[in-house]
């Protein structure tokens, strides 16, 4: 007999936020999702997953292939004039009724698209989560409306990104008025950042912004702060895989220090600008 009393061991999540996932199948490329995925877990539990387009038309047939595999409900969205986006008014549409429903802590909007600056924003002023995932090429506008973007690039499998970087074979058979100079494979290391493309002054910044009056700030707290200025700030993009990383193999800016937790057998990471 029922006695009232609601079961807790099958909830070890109530802390977990509750996320609507919109993916706009017109602005997303399939070959991300599972990495995209499992980084939404992260942040909490995809308790929606829409994706919207004409998935009539031969451009949506990457999606077809995994859109059951991954429960995602596809919203069919026919195309009613020639250069309207007929996508993107649907998606925001079910989005605010998503949003009036109040059951949502926070929503993954997935486009490159700026056209969903407006809806972040309006997500934001109901006090929900905005997490943005697009290409590099996502307009500022929608990466700054959000409280975190990600850029998918990071997201792509590991086979996907050196495919893209190994050159294509030449056709057999096929001539050239002038012999080209033998290829030189490009070193791996080409892929990684160079130092110019590290933001090391916002970086610098940032930590100062959060460290205490000694310049030592919580690795928690410095991740939490350049987030807050950058929403797209992300480690992978210069080659480590987390922040923690980052500082530590970054000797020639930061200093690191962990430190006991009073009362607990742990440690946690400290940080701060080296001296020059």
């Amino acid at each position: 007999m029922a006695n009232g009393k609601r079961d807790t061991k099958f909830e070890p999540d109530d802390s977990a936020l509750r996320l609507a996932v919109l993916i706009d199948a017109d602005n997303a490329q399939a070959a991300v999702i599972e990495g995209l995925l499992a980084e939404i877990a992260r942040f909490g539990e995809a308790t929606v997953k829409r994706i919207y387009g004409d998935f009539t038309s031969p451009g949506s047939a990457q999606w077809k292939k995994v859109l059951n595999r991954h429960a995602i409900k596809p919203v069919q969205q026919f195309a009613y004039t020639t250069g309207k986006n007929a996508t993107d008014s649907t998606l925001i549409i079910d989005a605010m009724d998503l949003l009036y429903t109040r059951r949502f802590d926070g929503f993954c909007l997935v486009s490159s698209d700026s056209d969903f600056t407006g809806l972040a924003l309006r997500i934001r002023e109901e006090g929900l989560m905005v997490f943005g995932f697009g290409e590099k090429k996502t307009p500022d506008a929608f990466r700054n409306a959000c409280h975190r973007f990600l850029f998918t690039e990071v997201l792509r499998p590991v086979a996907q990104k050196a495919a893209e970087t190994t050159p294509a074979p030449a056709a057999k058979g096929a001539k050239s008025a002038k012999k080209p100079a033998k290829a030189v494979p490009k070193p791996a290391a080409a892929e990684e950042p160079t130092e110019q493309d590290f933001p090391r002054a916002f970086v610098l910044e940032a930590l100062d912004k959060a460290g205490d009056d000694s310049g030592w700030a919580g690795l928690g707290a410095f991740g939490s702060y350049l987030n807050k200025l950058q929403p797209d700030f992300d480690s992978r993009l210069y080659g480590f895989r987390k922040l923690s990383d980052l500082v530590r193999a970054r000797t020639d800016i930061f200093e690191c220090e962990e430190r006991a937790v009073p009362g607990a057998d742990a440690k946690v990471l400290y940080v701060r600008a080296r001296e020059r």
